[in-house]
């Protein structure tokens, strides 16, 4: 992005480094109180990337929130080197917030090779042209332009819906699937709830618990992508679900995975 001003994901993505341990400035607090799960977990792999050689991209990434986190104090990134070997890098992070440990993750990166490249055809889902613009009332969504179905009319943005970044994100791999996994974030929660439920802020409590990114091929922040998202398991207070990032031509970019709690 040559002449292109630095991006707000790359600017999130700046620490204060000593040795394997990234300090990120204090994020200016959002609408909800605790800290939102993409954005940790976007800088958690950013500090894990910055110890991994260039040639080795983000292959999958696995995590726990721990603990809600709080805006407006800074983070610690830990990062452990788990191994380094001749095609996979393997990292864990640990992020702390005043001493409390809010997320541990485990991170992997490959080097590409060639080989076959296939997946099954995507579902038959909204089309860019029967999906409405809207404005969900969640953290960071003025970042992004989104749109849903046309029923959805919930304060939040359910899947399956349309995203892309209002700004220009540079041509970096590893910002790129930060931005991915900041996303990614968006959608879930709302997919994993009990039948019945309805999707409003006082309807019960809800938290992401655990959350997963397989990396599948180049991602592009500006261009539009369908994010699909579909329940697995509702039970014990927790839902499960995964998801499908596609682009307009149809190819998968990434999985995702995450369990919810909600107590209603």
């Amino acid at each position: 992005m040559t002449g292109v001003e630095k991006s707000w994901i790359a600017d999130l993505l700046r620490f204060d480094r000593r040795d394997d341990v990234f300090v990120a400035c204090p994020t200016a607090a959002g609408p909800g109180s605790r800290l939102f799960g993409g954005l940790i977990a976007a800088q958690s792999l950013g500090a894990a990337g910055a110890t991994v050689g260039a040639g080795k991209l983000p292959q999958s990434l696995h995590l726990y929130f721990v603990r809600g986190g709080r805006y407006g104090v800074e983070v610690e990134l830990h990062v452990e080197r788990t191994r380094d070997g001749r095609s996979f890098d393997t990292r864990r992070v640990t992020a702390v917030q005043q001493g409390a440990v809010i997320l541990e993750m485990i991170a992997s990166f490959h080097t590409p090779e060639p080989g076959a490249d296939e997946h099954p055809s995507p579902p038959s889902s909204v089309t860019l042209a029967d999906a409405r613009v809207k404005e969900p009332d969640i953290e960071f969504a003025d970042r992004f332009e989104i749109r849903t179905q046309l029923d959805d009319d919930s304060v939040f943005a359910v899947p399956p819906f349309w995203i892309r970044t209002r700004d220009e994100i540079e041509d970096d791999p590893l910002v790129r699937a930060c931005m991915l996994t900041f996303l990614s974030d968006f959608g879930p929660v709302p997919v994993a709830r009990p039948s019945g439920t309805p999707l409003e802020p006082e309807a019960g409590f809800a938290a992401s618990l655990d959350h997963s990114v397989w990396f599948h091929r180049p991602f592009t922040p500006h261009d539009w992508h369908r994010y699909e998202v579909h329940q697995l398991n509702v039970g014990d207070s927790r839902g499960l679900v995964r998801g499908s990032l596609y682009d307009a031509e149809g190819s998968l970019i990434a999985t995702t995975t995450q369990e919810a709690l909600w107590r209603c």
